[in-house]
């Protein structure tokens, strides 16, 4: 089921929103001191891409606050935004549901990635 419902998913809107977090990664990585952040995004691109069987774990510190502060007023709005409207038109269906809820956890990851992590469920 995981196999298919990353299909779907990548197929009908798993391929932007991985695209939106590449396009973010790699103009963080235009600078020197942007690569930490364009290295986190690249690591969020893969779940974006495939999100079915992996959780997103929040955590962090002082570090991660301050980081996620930066990323908000530069890229996370834009992300965000980009996630919550894909979820609402998913979740117009019922078919659509399970695939709206992948589009808000990431809408939330979007908002504060720094300090959080990726676990695949077994």
């Amino acid at each position: 089921m995981r196999f298919l419902g990353n299909l779907v998913w990548f197929l009908f809107g798993g391929l932007w929103m991985g695209l939106g977090w590449t396009l973010a990664g790699l103009l963080w990585c235009v600078t020197i001191v942007g690569i930490p952040i364009g290295a986190q995004c690249f690591k969020f691109a893969s779940l974006a891409f495939f999100p079915f069987g992996k959780e997103v774990v929040y955590g962090g510190g002082l570090g991660s606050l301050f980081l996620n502060l930066v990323w908000l007023m530069v890229s996370g709005i834009p992300l965000a935004c980009q996630a919550v409207l894909n979820g609402c038109l998913f979740c117009v269906t019922i078919v659509g549901i399970p695939f709206g809820l992948q589009c808000f956890k990431l809408a939330k990851l979007s908002l504060m990635p720094f300090g959080s992590r990726q676990v695949v469920l077994p």
